[in-house]
């Protein structure tokens, strides 16, 4: 095997610049994922308060919300993923992230549901983009034998972006503040100057861009090619399937952990008490379990392959997912199983950070990886409206067990994968 994915001791031979670049894609990142977790967080009072209606109205709105924010990451992740292959990593990275700042703090100011359902759709638009392109240009900036490990932090400080939002619905506790959690969403917009003025565009991109320049038909990323060729369309519909596993169960299965702690707490606790405890449970889902899992994921695929990392995790979740919702049946039942859950539902997202950009040439790098996860988007809203229907119906605990069922899809899918461990980037 290939020392790449054997040496224990990935970060030997790093330069100062390998450092900035995993720094400043892992903090567009974190606040990606910020913004993503705000209304996660502030759902509950938001739409109660925009929406009026008891829990079930309050449920199928955030439902809707959750997939306004899939379709907006699906279309903004095509659109920047394309920009970030054709004009550069670093500039369409900045573009991502004013674009997510900016109308996630207009957030703030909105007076009805569909409101917060638009914004959440344009904020999805640069988050969506966002993570793509730093993941490509994680991938394109570090050697081989530091790659898998670079990319596994990088999407492991997705947990930092989680505990931010976790401790901002913790500051701004009261049923009527959450306007102030998002007004602060405009805060990762500072990074743009930080990216501009720290990172130049990769050695591998800056190639195949003068490589398309001088050819007489150039090459530029677009879906036709990514779609229309062999071995790449395979690829993408594969990573596609995935992602769609991982992003519905993320936003149908893990993302209603608070409501779980928030049931079992029942109307003996306060309003207040309930949102109180449900921010911790989501600060000990992501900083136990999930970190714990997003941490192993690259070892584990680094010593014995992607595919047997995935296939770990989606069995995993698969078990977990259910054991947890139908068994907690107090708070202290459902703090101790919902990190165990996450560290399996959160853990297997550190892959996509891996794999999908193993899959693609440079000149589709970002175009392939954002296919992959964004197009997941789309997927997963459609399955996210059908887990609403599931919750009006079965409730909270049996919609869940449901929609844990996708993990096996996902085990079914990994049979198709090719393994990348150990191979060089395709060009």
């Amino acid at each position: 095997m290939p020392q790449s994915d054997r040496d224990p001791r990935w970060y030997q031979g790093l330069t100062a610049g390998h450092w900035m670049v995993l720094a400043v894609a892992s903090a567009g990142w974190i606040f990606d994922v910020y913004e993503g977790q705000l209304f996660t967080i502030f759902k509950t009072p938001m739409l109660g308060e925009l929406a009026g209606g008891g829990t079930s109205a309050i449920e199928w709105q955030a439902n809707v919300g959750f997939a306004a924010f899939l379709l907006g990451g699906a279309a903004g992740g095509l659109i920047f993923g394309v920009l970030g292959d054709r004009y550069g990593r670093v500039r369409t990275m900045a573009a991502t992230i004013l674009v997510y700042s900016i109308f996630s703090a207009l957030t703030a100011f909105a007076r009805a549901a569909w409101h917060v359902h638009v914004l959440r759709f344009l904020v999805a638009l640069g988050t969506g983009g966002e993570w793509a392109i730093a993941a490509a240009l994680v991938v394109e900036t570090f050697p081989a034998h530091a790659r898998t490990a670079a990319s596994g932090l990088f999407h492991t400080s997705s947990v930092i972006g989680v505990g931010l939002a976790s401790v901002t619905g913790m500051i701004f506790v009261r049923p009527d503040s959450w306007r102030w959690g998002f007004l602060l969403g405009v805060v990762p917009a500072l990074l743009v100057l930080w990216i501009r003025v720290s990172l130049r565009e990769p050695e591998r991109w800056v190639a195949t861009r003068h490589e398309d320049a001088s050819s007489s038909r150039p090459r530029y990323a677009d879906l036709a090619e990514l779609l229309g060729r062999p071995p790449w369309r395979g690829r993408a519909l594969l990573g596609l399937g995935l992602a769609t596993v991982g992003l519905a169960t993320y936003w149908g299965i893990f993302a209603w952990g608070p409501e779980l702690v928030a049931t079992v707490m029942g109307d003996r606790a306060s309003a207040e008490e309930r949102q109180s405890a449900s921010s911790l449970a989501y600060l000990l889902m992501n900083f136990t379990g999930g970190l714990l899992g997003l941490l192993s994921f690259a070892p584990l695929a680094s010593r014995r392959g992607r595919r047997f990392a995935f296939a770990v995790y989606h069995v995993g979740a698969a078990v977990l997912a259910p054991v947890t919702f139908l068994g907690a049946r107090s708070l202290t039942e459902a703090l101790a199983l919902l990190p165990v859950m996450a560290f399996f539902v959160l853990g297997l997202h550190a892959g996509y950070a891996i794999y999908f950009p193993e899959l693609f040439p440079t000149r589709l790098r970002a175009t392939g990886s954002s296919a992959c996860f964004n197009l997941g988007r789309v997927l997963g809203a459609f399955i996210l409206l059908i887990r609403g229907s599931l919750g009006a119906a079965l409730g909270l605990r049996w919609a869940v067990v449901a929609i844990s069922g996708l993990f096996w899809a996902g085990l079914l899918i990994l049979v198709f994968a090719p393994e990348t461990r150990g191979q060089e980037l395709p060009e």
